[in-house]
C-alpha cells in the first residue's frame, strides 16, 4: 500500500503539472508608428556615420571620458537608490520561491506520546486503567493538488512580477548612469560659465581702471566710469552664483555616487569633457520595446493574464490530500516492532456551490488586466515621444550651435570696434557697455547650447533603452 500511495502522489504531480485556465497570452500591438519621425527636425537623425545602434553599444564604449566612467562605477556600486531595486529583486525571487513551493507537497515528521487513565465505568474491561500511545509519523497535511491550475497560475503571476522588477532594477541602472552624466555635464557648464565671469571681471576692471585714468585726464566723464562700474559689478555678482551651482551641482554628484567625488575626477569645463560616441536609433521603432520598463510592463500585462487563471480556476473544485505513513504502539518499545506500521489517507473535495466574492474576483481580475494593457500601451506611447524629442535636438542642436557661435564671432567683433571708437574719442562708452552685454551674454548662450547638445546625447541613450546590463539568466524560469 504504501509503494501505491507514493506512485499515486507522483502521478498527480506530473499530470496536474501543466494545467492552467490562464488565458493565452499574446503581444499586443505597438500602438506607435513602426518608423520614426520625419521632417526638418530630424533631418540630421537619419544616418550617422560610423554611429551603432544602443542594443549594441555597452555604456562604457558611449561615454568615452575616463573621469566620467569612473564616477559612474562608483555610482552603480554605491548608490543606495540602485541597492534598493537590487534588494526589491531579492525579495520578488523569494516570493516567487513561496508560490512555486505550493504546487509540492509539505511532508513533515511528527512523534507524539499519550499516557492517560481510564476509570472503570468507562472501560471496557469494567476495571479502571492506564491507557499509554505513542507513534511517530512522515506525513502530508492539506496539500492543496493543483489540478485545475489555480497555484500554478499564481505561480506564473509571481514569476512576471520577479522579472518585471529584474526589469525595473535595469531601469534604474540606466536612470542612474544618465544622471551622473547629466549632473556631471551641468557640472562642467557651470565652471565655464565660472570660469567667463572671472575673465569678463577681470577685463572689466582692466576697462575700470583705464576709464578712471582717462578721467583723471580730463579724457572721460562720470557717467563713463559709473557705466563702466556696473558691469564689473555684474561680474561680481555672477562668479558667487556661477560658484554656487557648481557646489550644488557637486554635491549632487557625490549623492548619486554615494560617496565624496575626488576632486580629479571632476571636470575642469565643457570642452574638457570627451565627446561621446555617436548613436543611431535603427530604422524601425520596434527598438523600443526592448527599454527595460517596457518589458517591466510587458510582464506585468503577463501577470496580469496568470491571475485570470486563478480566478477562473476557484469556481472549479478543489481536492486537498491529508496522509501519513508512520508506526504506533501501546509502548515506548515497541515502536519499531514488526506489525506496528500505521497509515492513514484523507483526500477530501471542496465544490463552491455560493460565493459571490469568486465573481467578483473574476471581474477584478479582467478589469486588472485592461489596466495593466492600458499602462503597457501608455508606456511604449511615452517612450515613443522621449526618443521623438531627442531625435529632434539632434536633428537641430548643430544648427543652433553653428549659428551662435557665428553670432558670438560677430558680437566680439562689434565688442572690439565699439571699444577702439571710444579710445579713439569717436563713440560713446554707451556702445561699448551695450556691446559688452550682449558680448557675455551670447557667451553664456553658447554655453547653455553645448550643454544641451552633450545632453540630448545622453538622453536619446538612456530612452532608446541603453546604458543597463542584459536580461539574467532567471527569465528562462517557468
Amino acid at each position: 500500500m504504501n509503494r501505491q500511495l507514493l506512485f499515486l502522489l507522483l502521478g498527480i504531480v506530473l499530470f496536474v503539472g501543466g494545467c492552467t485556465l490562464a488565458p493565452k497570452y499574446t503581444q499586443p500591438k505597438a500602438p506607435i508608428p513602426t518608423q520614426w519621425p520625419r521632417g526638418a527636425a530630424y533631418k540630421d537623425t537619419r544616418a550617422i556615420p560610423g554611429a551603432t545602434t544602443v542594443p549594441e553599444l555597452k555604456w562604457k564604449d558611449f561615454f568615452v571620458d575616463k573621469r566620467l566612467q569612473e564616477i559612474i562605477e562608483t555610482a552603480l556600486k554605491n548608490n543606495l537608490d540602485l541597492r534598493l531595486a537590487a534588494l526589491n529583486i531579492e525579495r520578488a525571487r523569494a516570493l516567487y520561491g513561496i508560490q512555486r513551493a505550493r504546487l509540492l507537497p509539505v511532508v513533515n515528521a511528527a512523534g507524539a506520546g499519550s499516557k492517560q487513565r481510564v476509570p472503570a465505568d468507562l472501560s471496557t474491561t469494567g476495571e479502571s486503567m492506564t491507557m499509554e500511545q505513542y507513534g511517530v509519523n512522515l506525513g502530508i497535511a492539506s496539500w492543496e493538488i493543483d489540478f485545475f491550475g489555480r497555484i500554478r497560475s499564481l505561480k506564473d503571476r509571481a514569476l512576471e512580477e520577479y522579472l518585471a522588477t529584474e526589469q525595473a532594477r535595469r531601469s534604474a541602472q540606466i536612470a542612474l548612469v544618465a544622471e551622473v552624466a547629466r549632473v556631471y555635464l551641468t557640472l562642467a557648464a557651470d565652471r565655464s560659465n565660472l570660469e567667463l565671469a572671472q575673465s569678463t571681471l577681470e577685463s572689466q576692471q582692466a576697462n575700470y581702471r583705464l576709464i578712471k585714468r582717462r578721467l583723471e585726464l580730463g579724457l572721460a566723464t562720470e557717467l563713463d566710469l559709473r557705466q563702466a562700474q556696473t558691469r564689473v559689478d555684474a561680474a561680481l555678482r555672477d562668479i558667487p552664483r556661477f560658484t554656487q551651482y557648481a557646489a550644488q551641482d557637486r554635491n549632487a554628484l557625490n549623492l548619486l555616487a554615494g560617496s565624496p567625488v575626488p576632486g580629479q575626477l571632476l571636470p575642469v569645463d565643457l570642452h574638457s569633457v570627451s565627446p561621446f560616441k555617436g548613436i543611431s536609433p535603427g530604422l524601425s521603432s520596434e527598438v523600443l520595446l526592448n527599454r527595460p520598463d517596457i518589458v517591466a510592463a510587458e510582464h506585468q500585462l503577463k501577470g496580469a493574464y496568470a491571475f485570470i487563471g486563478a480566478a477562473r480556476a476557484a469556481f472549479f473544485p478543489r481536492i486537498s490530500l491529508t496522509a501519513a505513513l508512520g508506526t504506533a504502539s501501546a509502548d515506548l518499545s515497541g515502536l519499531f516492532k514488526s506489525g506496528s506500521g500505521v497509515w492513514n489517507f484523507a483526500p477530501q473535495v471542496v465544490l463552491p456551490i455560493f460565493d459571490a466574492r469568486v465573481w467578483a474576483a473574476l471581474r477584478v481580475s479582467k478589469a486588472d488586466q485592461k489596466i495593466v494593457l492600458t499602462q503597457y500601451e501608455k508606456a511604449i506611447q511615452t517612450a515613443f515621444r522621449e526618443v521623438a524629442d531627442s531625435l529632434a535636438v539632434q536633428g537641430t542642436i548643430n544648427e543652433q550651435v553653428s549659428a551662435q557661435q557665428s553670432l558670438v564671432n560677430a558680437t566680439e567683433e562689434t565688442y572690439r570696434l565699439s571699444n577702439k571708437r571710444y579710445e579713439n574719442g569717436i563713440d560713446s562708452y554707451l556702445n561699448v557697455l551695450v556691446a559688452q552685454q550682449s558680448l557675455y551674454a551670447q557667451q553664456q548662450v553658447l554655453i547653455d547650447l553645448h550643454l544641451v547638445r552633450l545632453a540630448s546625447q545622453v538622453k536619446l541613450y538612456a530612452v532608446l533603452g541603453g546604458g543597463g546590463d542584459q536580461p539574467g539568466a532567471h527569465q528562462g524560469e517557468s
